[in-house]
């Protein structure tokens, strides 16, 4: 099995608090099946950078729902 790509860190998501855990855990399991499943090179970088991106945004949405208590 090859090494995973570097840019699967950056998928962490058990630091976050629980509200934000489930928005950015689906994009976690999604990385790592394309990283599983896709062959190593440059669409399989951009389409992770991407998924990357699409997670950062929808934490940051997240950030603006109300909290529960």
């Amino acid at each position: 099995m090859a090494d995973q790509p570097p840019i699967l860190r950056y998928f962490a998501f058990a630091h976050l608090s629980d509200h934000l855990k489930g928005v950015s855990a689906p994009f976690a399991d999604l990385a790592n099946h394309l990283a599983a499943t896709l062959p190593p090179g440059p669409e399989t970088s951009v389409a992770l950078r991407k998924l990357l991106e699409s997670k950062d945004a929808a934490v940051r949405a997240a950030l603006d729902l109300p909290k529960e208590n």
